[in-house]
């Protein structure tokens, strides 16, 4: 499998597991020289053809997600009881 192959693949499955709307919070990002400090938490709006995870972070940046560079954890969606139970 060549390289473009493998890219593809990565992408589809993050596409499938990380969809518009996942929120997503950041552990620690790579190499980036203006990173977004790690715990920021974001909604995901899309994944491109490279593989890489485009986040509308809650403090404002828009700073992508490098799969295999940025450490990052998908946070679990809350159940209506849970949520009803957070309000009162």
């Amino acid at each position: 499998m060549n390289e473009w192959e493998m890219l593809r693949r990565t992408a589809e499955r993050l596409r499938m597991n990380y969809p518009s709307g996942t929120r997503v919070r950041l552990i620690q990002m790579g190499s980036d020289p203006r990173p977004v400090p790690p715990g920021t938490e974001g909604t995901v709006i899309g994944v491109d053809d490279a593989a890489t995870i485009h986040v509308r972070w809650d403090n404002g940046s828009g700073l992508g997600l490098i799969w295999g560079e940025d450490a990052f954890e998908k946070i679990p969606e809350q159940t209506e009881t849970e949520e009803n139970i957070m309000t009162m």
